[in-house]
């Protein structure tokens, strides 16, 4: 049986478990589990992780920990019980460890190891920490190093900052918000800067000295040194060298590392140096021979420098390397660092190139028991400390010194008979008063043991030596007195035998009789000559002699004359010794009584330090004077003791201020003493309103702290003396000196006048006197004091007085004291407190001040324990908010409303002061309780009293959700001031309920507080979504969800509202959308439903639900693109009508109402376009432009105008779209895309306001703004054509306003882009379908179809990838069949994607001749609705003999909702159309589009636009050789045989078309031959004779003898090279691989819009003739290869030759080696060639045709819509039918009366062209205005005159009309109703065209026969009469888009 747990709660899991077992719940070794049940060694329970899934599992795997129970019962939570640092450990940890694989995902590497390394760093410090072998300061400092590494990592990955206190957390609960602020503040400011340290030291490591010429020992001193007061900042460290340069002793560490401890901040200069100075131990010349002397000399070597200013800079870790140098002359040995500082270069020289010491220097910052903490194993390992010159900066009490420095400065001396000078040494002795030499005494430096003598350097020939050597005489205290120092000179010879002979001596005592030491400075001492063997061992003797010069006797001339001195510097160090005889004096006041008074008024001249040294004994000696004679010395003693407290004030001294207290506690013996200190200090105090100088008055009130201790412990030891007599006197008098302050203290003042300011110095110190009169006095008559004290300050203070900002700093300490904790005192002080505060706070001055106060106030009210509220708290919190509460909100207000200061510690204060007003606020607002809130509401008397108090509150709080109110981590900070604000909210929303409504309405109040609640529920840190699962249960534990608590109040007051609705709608409605957007369930079930109520009120008010809906739009659309909603948001939307579940009766309401339809209406249209702006923000997401992009920024585009008809919207859209091409440099469609805009104005001078970056301007600067830009991006996507237009139309209005020299630069523009078009190449664009399958593809793409307009260069195979790159998830289709319904509802992503052939719709400019190419390729492949795709196969059963009988070709044509360009790069696929090409058909296609490529490459060899023949002599021999081989032959064996005939009675037409066009094509063949012929080279003859032969041959297969009458009547001659006819066919569509046919790609001529399926059917016959080809089967399952190729194409060139076509092919002429291995490739198998089965190898750009050399399309082509007969007479006409639809109105279309110029073109959109930096898509908006152009006729209407019925032709027209003239109208269609509605009818004057560009035929060859439907149709006129030569009327301009 299952029995709840007692104990058992918690447990960690010690091994895994599987959960095999029914309802077993599996564990990982590590989980932690919460235990709920117990049953026969079994648990049920959850994982802390997921609490959700509940099971059981063994005891036996979990290890139980104590714990803690909280809220017992179904919602019990488990706390384990133990270090609160354990815990927060192994939380965090968790939360890491799911961070850090995130970081190793998105390739952070850096991060992803420091985070590792400080993961396992606190692995092991938690380690520690449980095992509890620590001591208690080992596990501070662990604790410690724990938190900072936690916060560390916290911080880098983005997570809050921790509140702590003492290593642990803190439950913001538990404290007050004012603490809780301050916690996070300190931490905040402790992250953000460590406050830098004050004291810095200096490690040296000594490596090596590096030289060539060593070999003898070194010493080397290390010294810091101040360059600009040239002294020594320091000792000196000593190192000893061996031979080779490293250090003597490298096993002890101490002895070549040292650390200069104690260098201040401006310690840190680029003029204090490390000045090193090395010392050679040997011979006296460095190049002396080894046997000359065996004595060593200590002889100078070289200095080096360093900048201590370079030590911040550099990397501490490397090594330095130090240059060495020597000085020139030894003379100036004692200079050389200067010398080197100064860059004195004469003097000095590097001391060898290659000389240098290796040093490590390294500044460390801290205190020096901080460093030894951090630098652990540098003091472990042993490192010696070298102190500064001197006392540090702060002198520590107990510090023990007693050095003295004695510096060797100079000497001189006389020759002593020799003729050169001598070579000096000095011996340096100590010697104690018995003269017995100190051992050890002697130190050269730090780093080196004490020596028993010193001897210092020699300098070699000098009588006037400079050593300025230091040395340390560390002599203890008790044997200084009596001791002296004694220094021996030597003479150095360097001759015999290298002795040292004594030759003088000099001595100092170090302490005089008087008990002084030896004064600091320079000494110039006697040298006493002595012999060479004198004996010192009786030093009485010389003792007795005079030592220095300044102390002779003045008649003693004997020792006055000797030229011979010594001088040294000496400076004492010392704690316990002094130099001052005034200090002696003093001390010794009973030995000379009559020196008092001098002693005591001396007193303020001695050195502080002096001083402090003999604190104590000063101290008693004073106290001993006020006792023995108090009446004749109390002014003088108190003045002494004054000055000595105030010198504890000093920052250097201020340590010392614990000795005194310890003196008074523990020393202080005088009982009698405060009665005097009374009396003087109240006499002081009476005098200061008459003092003239308040100076000495100041510094006494300035030590009236300690001077009150001295009082209180002088009365405490009276009193235990005699037994507490006199008590009521001490009162008394006591009470009279607090009088006397309260008078002095109510004095007024103006201005800063003195006695104002000796009160500021008072209420300085004032508060340190609490806490000692609290030792004598009850609270409660220590608070009346302070109460009176500072009621006496005058109320009136001036603007200037200092006095109110100390004032407030005296308030301040009062309540940070321990008086005012004390509950008693408090309710006394708290009214005068709270009065000084109010008025400040009002009057906005000393804000810092203020909020310091009211934080301690607040910070002492104790949170009520177990809901007992102690009334004394609650009449204090009353207090406040009764005298606080309203100013508060105001100064918040007020400072938030500021503009911020400039300076960063300004805004730092500002912010501060923000901050803690705002914490004040909720420490306040959190400890009202309801009987406060009803207090507060019922003070205030006014309905606009109330109403300003409740906007000023929901003001504040706006203000206190803002982002910026706190840090970004401070994430606790935040939940508790939301937690405030909810329950503040709360009780205030019953106020407006009972106040405000009704009658009563107030607007403003009931908006502010609507506005308050969305902004809380949206604020970024209660999106519960966003966080971890950890977080969320901890917040939602404690807080539960406030946004839902926050939304049901807001539903349950807009119900109160009743009619007063209205108010908010629809104002409110974004507001409220925002809310619904928030991802909470709960939330939006209550907030939808009021956006039914306003619906219907809405509906009743106005009849509609307009507004609501308009803003409803512009709401979702801007909150969409910031990232929020979702799409479960877009489908709980859609159900807005059946959701109200709570709600039955509105839902059977709405079904009744009149509205419903267009409610279902409206909620329709909102969740469309949800749908697009969901695609679209996802879409955004992505980093890189894609089509994605584009293509979701035009769908949501056409939705705004044509659904929303959103004006502003829309051009917004207009303008994103425009900058995603700019970005993707699509520059054709950047250009059609903001030419919608430019169709939405007019050339007015209506003004337009600033919108987006364009200025405030008129609208014809914006449009003609927007016509300059979009012709700069036509220009730079080479769509020059289309930029014409747009500067014809601004050349037109320059010249309507005469603005000639804009009208010029357009000219020119245009001129210029006239040449652009003529000589600058562009490249053909592919085209690819693409179909969007499956559910998982976006709204605007699923199961749809699109054209796509490739980018340059770019073929199937790159478009694939590059769509498969954009779409990762989506799957390729392998074959071309539309697909079934299971794709179109997979959830999955499937792209079918192949090349189609586009279908030019502007026939007039591409059918004329003349025209050049690259005019015409522009015609070709912009304006493109409509695409082809072929697809070949078998119908019926295949002849093997001849395929050619049942080869058919399957046709679809694709027509577009926009053309190709527009303003994207693909477009949807509105219709489609299937059609299937019979195989006589496809014949005809073939031979026609040959024998049209035939044509066009005559014409360029005639014209010599050829500068190569090889294209021709290819062609020729392709069609010639392939047809001997049978390939026309299979034709005739397939259609003409009678057996076809009769089954086929119905192609008889199509059977003669086939037949005409074989002879034709044998006729240009001969013409091309006769061509071929003349221009042939030599070494080609024999290929051309071959070609004849076989052409005779072909004649002979083909049965022709001579070419008929049709094909020999009426030649027309070429003109200009190609043949000259009006023809108007329409070109055939060739299949999806666009153009990569075999014959396409392996002849530059290749008509590009033909398509034959026949291409490879024919190459597979040759194939099979000449037993190359594998089944034809093959063949038909390959992709159809788009070529117009005669039968022969296998023979003319493989896939595999056009393949590697070199990349000229396109736009060159140059021909010569670009086909040269085509019959290298020609033997390939079908198999072998490279073309995929679905997706066919697109042709490299580089190898497309030649653009000029692609042909016209001369010749019909059937269409298999058409009968027989229809086609033949087809042919006959001026425009046959095209292969598209049957026109849908033929009666509209008619023939123009003029052909349009080579830029005209009639059509609705703006025609581009394909550049190459651009790529085009067009969309539905293109066309914004109509234009005025007749629909009918290309003749231009007035405005407004459009006809019911088409204008009739001018001229006799041709018979039949072909449909494809339809199109353009029928397009007009599609276009979505403009906005503005206007023309562009700007009549321009007829100018005529130029004439023909022909040349005078060839007369050689035989001429061509003229094509077939010329013969029929005659001579082709543009009218009845009209010669085509003559000047025509040119067509007016037109609309951009219409073109």
């Amino acid at each position: 049986m299952w029995i709840p747990t007692e104990h058992e709660k918690y447990g960690v899991v010690l091994a895994s478990f599987r959960g095999t077992v029914q309802h077993g719940l599996p564990l990982e070794i590590g989980d932690t589990v919460q235990i709920l049940e117990k049953c026969e060694g079994w648990y049920r329970g959850f994982i802390l992780k997921n609490p959700n899934i509940k099971g059981i599992f063994p005891s036996s795997y979990v290890h139980l920990k104590n714990a803690v129970v909280k809220n017992k019962g179904q919602y019990e939570t488990v706390i384990p019980i133990e270090d609160s640092v354990i815990t927060e450990m192994t939380s965090t940890l968790r939360e890491w460890g799911a961070m850090w694989k995130q970081l190793y995902v998105k390739n952070e590497g850096d991060l992803f190891h420091r985070l590792w390394h400080v993961m396992n760093e606190i692995l092991d410090l938690r380690r520690q920490v449980l095992v509890g072998h620590l001591t208690h300061d080992r596990m501070k400092d662990v604790k410690q190093h724990i938190t900072a590494r936690l916060d560390w990592g916290n911080e880098q990955l983005g997570l809050d900052l921790v509140p702590r206190r003492e290593f642990s957390m803190v439950d913001p609960d538990e404290i007050s918000v004012t603490e809780l602020y301050r916690l996070m503040e300190h931490r905040h400011r402790k992250k953000e800067s460590t406050a830098p340290a004050s004291t810095h030291h200096l490690f040296v490591h000594v490596k090596s000295l590096m030289s060539a010429n060593l070999g003898e020992e070194l010493e080397v001193f290390f010294h810091i040194y101040d360059g600009r007061e040239n002294r020594p900042l320091s000792e000196r460290f000593f190192v000893r060298l061996n031979k080779s340069g490293l250090p003597k002793w490298p096993e002890k560490t101490e002895r070549q590392c040292t650390l200069f401890v104690d260098l201040g901040s401006s310690d840190l200069r680029k003029d204090v140096y490390i000045v090193v100075h090395i010392i050679r131990i040997g011979r006296m010349g460095a190049g002396e021979k080894k046997n000359t002397c065996s004595v060593q000399y200590r002889r100078p070597f070289g200095c080096a420098v360093v900048s201590i200013a370079d030590l911040l800079t550099a990397d501490s870790k490397d090594d330095h390397l130090l240059k060495v140098y020597a000085c020139n002359t030894e003379v100036e040995w004692y200079q050389i660092h200067e010398n080197i500082i100064k860059k004195a270069n004469s003097r000095y020289n590097l001391s060898g190139s290659n000389t240098g010491l290796a040093v490590a220097l390294q500044l460390l910052h801290g205190d020096i028991d901080q460093l030894r903490r951090e630098y652990m194993g540098l003091f472990t390992r042993g490192v010696c400390i070298t102190r500064k010159l001197g006392f540090s900066d702060i002198i520590m009490p107990g510090e023990m010194r007693n050095d003295l420095f004695m510096t060797l400065e100079k000497g001189e001396f006389e020759k002593g008979g020799k003729s050169v000078a001598r070579n000096v040494e000095i011996t340096v002795y100590v010697l104690d008063a018995d003269g017995q030499i100190l051992k050890g005494y002697v130190a050269a430096g730090s780093g080196e043991p004490g020596v028993d003598e010193y001897h210092s350097l020699v300098l070699y020939h000098n009588n006037s030596p400079r050593w300025a050597e230091q040395i340390k005489l560390p002599i203890p205290v008790d044997t200084f007195r009596g001791s002296h120092v004694r220094f021996e000179f030597r003479h150095c010879s360097t001759k015999d035998k290298g002795e040292k002979k004594l030759f003088g001596y000099s001595f100092v005592p170090l302490m005089q009789e008087d008990g002084r030491t030896l004064p600091d400075g320079t000494h110039e001492l006697i040298i006493h000559k002595c012999e060479e063997n004198t004996s010192f061992a009786d030093c009485l003797r010389y003792l007795k002699l005079p030592f220095s010069k300044a102390n002779l006797p003045s008649n003693n001339q004997l020792l006055k004359g000797p030229k011979e001195s010594f001088w040294i510097t000496s400076f004492l160090c010392s704690t316990k010794l002094t130099q001052n005889g005034d200090m002696l004096d003093l001390l010794k006041w009973r030995a000379h009584p009559e020196r008092i008074n001098d002693s005591l008024s001396k007193l303020k001249e001695i050195d502080g330090s002096e001083i402090v040294k003999f604190l104590q004994d000063t101290l008693d000696t004073l106290f001993g004077i006020l006792d023995e004679s108090s009446q004749r010395y109390s002014l003088k003693v108190f003045d002494s003791l004054v000055h000595i407290i105030n010198l504890l004030q000093d920052s250097k001294f201020q340590h010392f201020k614990p000795v005194m207290d310890t003196y008074i506690e523990s020393h202080f013996a005088g009982a009698l003493s405060y009665r005097d200190l009374i009396k003087v200090l109240k006499w002081y105090v009476d005098r200061i309103v008459e003092a003239e100088h308040q100076d000495h008055i100041q510094q006494v009130l300035k030590a009236s702290e300690y001077i009150f201790k001295y009082i209180i412990q002088s009365r405490r030891l009276f009193s235990l003396a005699t037994g507490g007599q006199n008590e009521e006197e001490f009162r008394v008098c006591i009470h009279e000196l607090f009088m006397s302050i309260c008078f002095f203290l109510s004095q007024e003042n103006k201005g800063i006048s003195p006695v104002a300011q000796t009160q500021a110095v008072f209420l300085r110190t004032f508060p340190a006197i609490y806490s000692e009169l609290l030792k004598f006095f009850t609270v409660r008559e220590v608070a009346g004091f302070v109460r009176e004290t500072l009621a006496s300050l005058p109320t009136v203070v001036h603007a200037d007085s200092p006095l109110e900002a100390v004032k407030l700093q005296c308030i301040s300490k009062t309540v940070e004291s321990q008086l005012y904790i004390n509950p008693e005192s408090r309710c006394i002080l708290l009214p005068v407190v709270l009065r000084v505060l109010n008025t400040c706070l009002q009057e906005q001055r000393d804000l810092v001040m203020c909020a310091r106060i009211f934080t301690s106030m607040l910070s002492l009210i104790k949170k009520e324990e177990n809901g007992a509220v102690d009334p004394a708290v609650s009449e204090e919190v009353e207090l406040i908010v009764e005298s606080l509460l309203g100013v508060l909100l105001r100064t918040i207000l007020e400072i938030s409303n500021r503009p911020q200061p400039a300076g960063p510690a300004m805004r730092l204060q500002f912010q501060d002061v923000t901050g803690e007003f705002v914490a004040c606020l909720l420490a306040l607002l959190r400890h009202m309780s309801d009987k406060h809130y009803q207090k507060l509401l019922q003070a205030y008397s006014s309905k606009d009293d109330l109403r300003d108090f409740l906007l000023h509150i929901f003001t504040v709080f706006r203000i206190l959700i803002r982002p910026e109110m706190f840090p970004k981590d401070w994430t606790v900070m935040r939940l508790v001031t939301n937690n405030v604000i909810i329950t503040t909210v709360l009780y205030l929303s019953d106020a407006l309920r009972k106040n405000f409504l009704n009658d009563k309405f107030d607007y403003k109040v009931w908006d502010s507080y609507f506005y308050l609640s969305v902004i809380f529920i949206n604020q970024p840190c209660l999106q519960l979504e966003s966080f971890s699962p950890s977080k969320r249960k901890k917040i939602l534990e404690k807080y539960g969800d406030m946004r839902v608590m926050m939304g049901c109040e807001i539903f349950s007051m807009w119900q109160n509202l009743g009619e007063h609705k209205l108010n908010f709608i629809p104002a409110m409605i974004g507001p409220f959308l925002e809310v619904t957007l928030v991802p909470q369930p709960d939330l939006r079930n209550v907030m939808i439903p009021i956006f039914h109520d306003m619906m219907d009120w809405e509906q009743r008010r106005s009849g509609n639900f307009k507004q609501v809906e308009a803003k409803l739009i512009d709401k979702l659309d801007s909150l969409m693109s910031e990232g929020k909603g979702d799409e479960t948001y877009r489908e709980l939307f859609n159900s807005i009508i059946p959701l109200f579940g709570p709600y039955p009766s509105l839902l059977k309401k709405i079904e009744r109402e009149t509205w419903r339809e267009s409610g279902i209406s409206l909620i329709a249209t909102v969740t469309r376009l949800m749908e697009r702006l969901l695609d679209y923000r996802d879409c955004m997401k992505l980093g890189e432009v894609d089509g994605k992009k584009i293509g979701c920024t035009v769908s949501l585009l056409n939705f705004y105008k044509t659904e929303l008809n959103k004006e502003e919207m829309y051009i917004r859209y207009i303008h994103k779209l425009y900058d995603l091409h700019l970005k993707a440099q699509n520059y054709t469609e950047a250009s059609y895309t903001l030419l919608l805009y430019d169709e939405l104005l007019e050339w007015s001078d209506r003004p337009l306001r600033e919108f987006l970056n364009y200025p405030m301007q008129s609208e014809w600067q914006r449009k003609e703004y927007l016509h300059l830009t979009i012709i700069q991006n036509f220009d730079r996507g080479k769509c020059w054509e289309n930029g014409i237009i747009l500067c014809r139309e601004l050349a037109d209005q320059y010249e309507s306003y005469y603005d000639y020299r804009n009208l010029s630069k357009m000219r020119m523009m245009e001129a210029s882009l006239y040449d652009k078009i003529m000589d600058q190449q562009r490249l053909e664009p592919e085209f690819f379908r693409v179909g969007f399958y499956g559910k998982k593809f976006p709204f605007f793409l699923r199961n749809k179809e699109f054209v796509c307009r490739g980018h340059d260069y770019e073929r199937l195979e790159a478009f694939q990838q590059r769509m498969l790159n954009e779409f990762p998830h989506a799957i390729a289709m392998q074959h071309v069949n539309q697909p079934d319904q299971t794709i179109y509802q997979a959830d999955a992503q499937y792209l079918q994607i192949y090349a189609v052939t586009p279908i030019p719709e502007s026939q007039d400019v591409l059918q004329r001749d003349g025209v050049p190419d690259n005019i015409k390729n522009f015609y070709k492949f912009n304006h493109i609705w409509r695409f082809r795709y072929d697809r070949p196969f078998h119908k019926g059963t295949k002849d093997k003999e001849n395929e050619f009988k049942s080869l058919w070709v399957e046709r679809t044509t694709l027509t577009l909702v926009q053309s190709l360009p527009g303003i994207s790069r693909w477009f949807e696929v509105e219709k489609r159309e299937l059609v299937e090409v019979s195989p006589l058909e496809n014949a005809i296609e073939v031979i026609e589009n040959k024998n049209l490529q035939l044509r066009t490459l005559i014409a360029q060899c005639q014209s010599r636009q050829m500068q190569n023949i090889n294209p021709l002599t290819m062609c020729l021999n392709g069609v010639i050789d392939a047809a001997v081989n049978g390939g026309l032959a299979r034709y005739q064996e397939a259609f003409f045989v009678k057996d076809y005939i009769m089954n086929h009675p119905e192609d008889g037409d199509k059977i003669g078309r086939l037949r005409e066009l074989m002879f034709e094509q044998a006729h240009i063949l001969e013409f091309g031959l006769a061509v071929h012929e003349k221009y042939v080279p030599q070494d080609m003859r024999p290929l051309h004779k071959k070609l004849v032969d076989q052409f005779h041959l072909m004649k002979s297969s083909l049965g022709i003898q001579e070419f008929p009458a049709y094909v020999r009547a009426s030649p027309v001659p070429f003109t200009n090279g190609s043949p000259r006819t009006y023809r108007n066919s329409v070109p055939s569509i060739i299949s999806p691989d666009a153009g990569r046919g075999v014959a396409r790609r392996s002849y530059p001529a290749v008509n590009r819009y033909s398509s034959s399926s026949l291409s490879s059917q024919a190459s597979n016959e040759v194939s099979n003739i000449t037993g190359q080809s594998e089944s034809s089967d093959e063949v038909f399952n390959m992709q159809p290869s788009p070529s117009t190729s005669s039968l022969s194409s296998n023979h003319s060139a493989s896939p595999n030759v056009t393949s590697s076509a070199p990349s000229s092919a396109r736009g060159s002429p140059q021909m010569a080696e670009k086909h040269k291995h085509s019959r290298d490739n020609a033997c390939l198998s079908p198999r072998e060639r490279p073309v995929s089965a679905i997706f066919p190898n697109p042709l490299d750009p580089a190898q497309r045709a030649p653009a000029h050399q692609i042909g016209d399309t001369t010749l019909p082509r059937s269409d298999p819509n058409l009968s027989a007969p229809d086609k033949v007479s087809s042919a006959k006409n001026a425009r046959p039918q095209s292969p598209g639809p049957m026109s849908r109105s033929p009666q509209k279309t008619v023939m123009p009366p003029f052909t349009p110029s080579p830029t005209e073109c009639q059509s609705t959109s703006l025609v581009s062209n394909s550049p190459v930096l651009s790529g085009s898509y067009s969309s539905g908006i293109s066309s914004l205005s109509r234009c005025s152009v007749s629909e009918a006729s290309g003749t231009e209407l007035p405005a407004g005159d459009h006809p019911p019925h088409p204008l009739p032709p001018p001229g006799p027209l041709p018979n039949s009309v072909s449909s494809s003239s339809d199109e353009p109208i029928r397009r007009e269609n599609k276009t979505p109703p403009p906005y503005h509605v206007y023309e562009r009818n700007n009549p321009r004057r007829p100018v005529p065209l130029p004439h023909s560009l022909s040349i005078p035929p060839q007369v050689d060859p035989p001429a061509l026969p003229p094509k077939p439907h010329q013969l029929r149709t005659g001579s082709m006129k543009l009218d009845g009469n009209a010669d085509p030569r003559l000047p025509r009327p040119r067509p007016l301009p037109r609309k951009v888009s219409q073109l």
